[in-house]
């Protein structure tokens, strides 16, 4: 039987060659460029003796089936490790409500500053090894994932610095002396984490180009179980306290990179792509740093973006109440925001792969379908969230007054949820095609030029307070989407695929020119 990592890959090739017979056609590129190869995705779209009503239901369950498999596995890592991170909070509560609001300080102020920066700057390798792969250019995948390993360890020396100083830089912002100090400790244990983050982002790309995903979930599934039992030691047996918690999340993310570096070595699947170490992820550095740092920019200014309301409610006249309403609705919104993340890998996946392969109609159609189906599964999430708008809060503190604040400010959330559910499809559409310049332009006007100030006006001037800061904001969000669907709708696959292919070939000529240097 086959694995759902091998079907994922029939797509890639054509269905009547063999593997033998694929190395054969690689060997002879069609125009010096990577060789065109069909999907069955292209096949049933370009059939002109199917009906439309077949094409469509065809095509459907093709895409259906490999997004699920894609977005499925890739959804429940990122809860996972959102839960890592939520439970290392929660132990941390327990110490007392100095050690809880420190740890919350440190994860919000500090250590999601270092996620969205390696997450960003890993999704550049995402572009580069979703087309390499569909291009049947295997062997550059290692190479692509060991210099994004290098560029991002590099990138993690300044981030140190941010950790070892962020007592200062806490004080410096206003906050109490007794937080600051207590978040420093709690951070200085994450310290070990930024370089996880470093190695395990190319590694999780690297795997998810390849669409294999399943391994990565049941590792991450270990961890979790692994990771409450240490806390539990560290914490309350060996009476380690914050530095204690945090130093088992980075000890987490260290388990969770060695094993699956170790699959990496050891599984066949991998074959074709990891050939070893090699010194060519030394070579071509500043052109991969610019790649990456695009694609930090991009991802960073989302990620960034509803930490901004949270700081923006701490203005506020009355802000204690207003601060407690909406860290309940930002938890919430924080982790089905995952979903939507899940359905942002699988949809740069399937991009990538097939304009790396050749097939603008199937990449087409699979923006298309990875968008309907996150938008109906925010929806659901919205309904969900309306209907027990009134008891959700109790979830995460005690309190009518918060509950009565949470259920006035659901509206918003659900209006955040639904948005969420297209927009991070659209930004691994962007990432798929190697648009990340373009959509940090339009992520920096939309966000930061529109939407905070807006926020601002709304809440202070126009005495709306949370509501008129939140509705601000969902004002540059809803830009933003727009401004995306504008430009996949107009999007010419065709053109696409000639740019991946050929951003295939500028960068092997690099490895192959920088492999003669060396020889």
């Amino acid at each position: 039987m086959e694995s759902a990592e091998d079907d994922l890959r029939r797509p890639i090739l054509n269905s009547t060659s063999s593997p033998t017979a694929v190395q054969e056609e690689q060997a002879e590129p069609n125009g010096g460029g990577a060789h065109v190869v069909d999907s069955r995705l292209e096949n049933v779209l370009s059939d002109t003796n199917l009906t439309w009503f077949k094409k469509f239901r065809s095509a459907t369950w093709i895409e259906l089936n490999l997004l699920s498999r894609l977005a499925g596995p890739a959804i429940f890592v990122y809860l996972i490790n959102n839960l890592m991170s939520s439970a290392t909070r929660a132990f941390a509560g327990h110490l007392g409500n100095l050690e809880y609001a420190a740890a919350n300080l440190g994860n919000s102020g500090v250590q999601l500053f270092a996620y969205g920066v390696m997450l960003g700057m890993g999704s550049a390798v995402e572009t580069l090894c979703g087309q390499a792969y569909g291009a049947h250019k295997y062997e550059m995948l290692g190479v692509y994932m060991q210099r994004a390993t290098v560029v991002l360890t590099l990138t993690g020396i300044p981030i140190t610095l941010v950790y070892i100083f962020c007592k200062q830089i806490l004080l410096l912002i206003g906050e109490s002396a007794a937080l600051s100090s207590a978040a420093a400790i709690f951070v200085y244990g994450l310290i070990p984490q930024i370089y996880a983050y470093a190695v395990n982002f190319p590694i999780q790309k690297f795997l998810q180009a390849q669409s294999i995903v399943a391994p990565s979930t049941y590792i991450s599934a270990a961890t979790l179980v692994l990771h409450m039992l240490l806390s539990w030691v560290v914490v309350f047996q060996l009476g380690l306290g914050l530095i204690g918690a945090s130093l088992v999340l980075s000890l987490s993310w260290w388990i969770i990179v060695v094993a699956q570096f170790v699959y990496i070595v050891m599984s066949r699947k991998c074959r074709h792509t990891w050939t070893g170490l090699s010194f060519q992820a030394f070579h071509g550095l500043w052109a991969f740093t610019k790649l990456s740092a695009a694609s930090a920019v991009m991802l960073c200014l989302e990620i960034w973006y509803f930490q901004v309301l949270v700081l923006i409610t701490g203005l506020l006249d009355d802000s204690e109440l207003a601060l407690d309403a909406i860290s309940v609705c930002m938890a919430i919104a924080g982790l089905l925001l995952q979903i939507g993340i899940g359905f942002n890998a699988a949809a740069s996946v399937r991009v990538s792969n097939e304009l790396g392969a050749g097939n603008p109609r199937a990449a087409k159609f699979s923006v298309v379908i990875v968008n309907v189906v996150s938008f109906v599964v925010a929806v659901i999430e919205a309904i969900v969230v309306l209907a027990l708008r009134h008891v959700i809060s109790y979830v995460f503190t005690e309190g009518q007054t918060v509950a009565n604040a949470v259920s006035d400010l659901c509206p918003f959330l659900a209006v955040t949820l639904i948005l969420n559910g297209i927009q991070p499809v659209l930004s691994g559409v962007a990432v798929g095609c190697g648009w990340q310049v373009v959509v940090a332009y339009v992520n920096v006007g939309c966000y930061y030029v529109v939407g905070v100030p807006l926020g601002c006006l709304l809440g202070f001037k126009f005495n709306l307070g949370i509501k008129g800061i939140w509705s601000g904001m969902i004002g540059g969000t809803l830009m933003q989407t727009f401004i995306l669907v504008w430009i996949t709708s107009r999007t010419d696959w065709n053109h696409e695929v000639v740019k991946a292919q050929n951003r295939v070939r500028k960068w092997e000529d690099k490895k192959e020119g920088e492999h003669e240097q060396q020889g």
